[in-house]
Parts: C-alpha cells; sequence; structure tokens
C-alpha cells in the first residue's frame, strides 16, 4: 500500500538527503587521497653498522664501583697481556674507530670491525674519561690492534683517543685507564709482565712518547698501580 501524497518526500528532498550523508564521506575521502604524504627513508644507511652495545651503557670510571658493562657477555678468554695504544687522532669515538677499520683487510680478509677491546675518550668524540667496552670485548674476540700473533689471541687491546706524540693524555683518561687496568689485572690474572705498549712489540711509536708507559709498566710490575 503505497503512502498518502502529503506523506512522501519530494523528490528535491531525497536528493538533498543523499548529499547531507554522501558529503562528509566524499569530502573525508578526498582529503586523505590529497593529504601530505610521509616522505620516503631516502637517508643513505651503512652495509655494515656498529655491533650492538649491551643494554647497559658504559661508565665513566669514577667511584669505586665496577661498571657493569666491563663484565663481558660470553665464556672469559684466557688474557695474558694488556697492550696500550693511543689512536694518534685528535679526536674519536668508539662508531668512528668501527667505522674506519671495517675499510681494512688482513690477508685479503676484511675486519670484523674495530681491532680494540676499550676505548678511552679525551672529551672529542667521547667524554674525558670515558671507558667504552667494545664488541670484541663483550663477545670474548680475539684482537686486531697488535700486530702480533700471540698478543692479538690473548692480548686485551685498549686505546686511548688522541695522538700522545704531540700532547699527553689528559689526567682524567690516565685515571681511568688505571682504573682499567687494576681491574682486568685482578679479575683475569694478568702476569707482572703483562702490560705493554704497542711499541714493546712492534715497531711503532704507538702509543706515543708523551705517553707515560715506562711508569705504568714499572708501577704495574710492582702491583703499586692504583685507579
Amino acid at each position: 500500500m503505497s503512502s498518502p501524497p502529503s506523506q512522501r518526500l519530494p523528490d528535491w528532498h531525497r536528493v538533498w538527503a543523499v548529499l547531507a550523508t554522501g558529503l562528509p564521506l566524499a569530502v573525508l575521502t578526498v582529503g586523505c587521497l590529497n593529504s601530505q604524504r610521509v616522505p620516503p627513508d631516502t637517508a643513505k644507511r651503512p652495509s655494515r653498522q656498529l655491533p650492538a652495545r649491551p643494554t647497559i651503557a658504559p661508565a665513566r670510571a669514577t667511584g669505586n664501583k665496577t661498571p657493569s658493562s666491563w663484565k663481558p657477555l660470553k665464556t672469559v678468554r684466557r688474557w695474558n697481556s694488556i697492550v696500550l695504544h693511543h689512536t694518534a687522532t685528535e679526536a674519536g669515538s668508539v662508531a668512528s674507530i668501527h667505522a674506519n677499520h671495517l675499510q681494512r683487510t688482513t690477508g685479503g680478509k676484511p675486519w670484523l670491525g674495530i681491532g680494540y677491546h676499550f676505548v678511552v675518550g679525551n672529551g672529542k668524540g667521547m667524554p674525558d674519561g670515558y671507558i667504552e667496552p667494545t664488541f670484541r670485548w663483550r663477545n670474548q674476540l680475539q684482537g686486531a690492534h697488535a700486530g702480533q700473533k700471540d698478543h692479538n689471541q690473548h692480548g686485551i687491546g685498549i686505546a686511548l683517543i688522541g695522538n700522545f706524540e704531540k700532547r699527553p693524555p689528559t689526567a682524567a683518561q690516565l685515571a681511568s685507564l688505571r682504573r682499567l687496568i687494576v681491574h682486568l689485572r685482578s679479575v683475569y690474572a694478568i702476569p707482572a709482565t703483562g702490560l705493554v705498549g704497542h711499541s714493546d712489540i712492534k715497531a711503532t711509536a704507538c702509543p706515543g712518547k708523551l705517553f707515560p708507559l715506562a711508569n705504568l709498566k714499572r708501577d704495574f710490575a710492582k702491583g703499586g698501580i692504583t685507579p
């Protein structure tokens, strides 16, 4: 039964009802299609990135508590020596050294990355006195720092940022280094003769003429190094 004429909506009323309900949806749809898109990620990403760091950030060597980040994540390797280096650069960091060492090869084989086990900052690229373990220490891997097999396999490589042919290490660097050396000797039973400079095992100026290597070695041999 059809509706009485008085109850029927005129045709123009039907059109207006459709427009009233459809218009907001149409506007919304057009707005989404024409909205500004998030631009594509065009940043060039390195093919080999710095190995992941532990969840605990490396700590400045201050106070009496040993930073948790100094504890290896893997089964401890046998360590016989500690080999001291300078980077021969005015500035640097674990990340910058890692990027540089990724470009190196030995016998045609590329390096895994940064060759040292620890790096001590000088305030230029890393905070002054800041000690950062690298992936080699955390995973207890051999080093790529000594140029001599036994000291690479069983020597803990420590690099201080700086060129100690031109100026000495900072006071904060030396204080941090002493603390790290005491820790490594105590925990990993490094022998009294086990502290060496890179120049002791290879023909190089490293760790530099202004680095107090003789004093550190003397104190280490006597057990007199204090943090």
